[in-house]
């Protein structure tokens, strides 16, 4: 198990508010939370990016993932919220290990706050990239 603080939590060294757990998949309540219910939902497959990550441990996030937002939905009231993955420090993620955020959103101020710049989308360069992208699926 990697040696980042989720590490720790999954081997019970630094102790957390657990939600769930199972063989593959730890779920507890974020310390820093942007809005009440704010909870983590972790690998315990010490990947640092969900490309690295085995397609057991992301199917394994997958099938608990929308049971934990149910779950977060029923026990704060909240029906909106965000589910979050970040890979990279470049990209907004603060520890290297593979971790979703479920963020209940209960009003405007509370929650996580998103700027999405859009563009467009050139329809031949869409066609090229969508082409190559496709190409490289292993």
């Amino acid at each position: 198990m990697a040696d980042t603080v989720f590490g720790k939590i999954v081997r019970g060294e630094i102790p957390c508010h657990k939600i769930y757990e199972d063989d593959k998949v730890l779920a507890f309540l974020d310390i820093n939370p942007l809005s009440d219910g704010h909870t983590l939902v972790v690998s315990k497959e010490p990947a640092e990016t969900l490309d690295r990550l085995s397609d057991e441990s992301a199917a394994a996030i997958g099938r608990v993932l929308p049971r934990l937002c149910r779950a977060v939905v029923a026990a704060t009231g909240v029906k909106e919220y965000n589910v979050l993955e970040n890979n990279g420090t470049g990209a907004h993620q603060a520890i290297p290990h593979v971790h979703f955020h479920i963020i209940p959103k209960p009003s405007p101020r509370e929650g996580l706050g998103i700027g999405w710049p859009l563009k467009g989308l050139d329809p031949k360069a869409g066609a090229a990239l969508a082409g190559k992208i496709a190409s490289k699926l292993a």
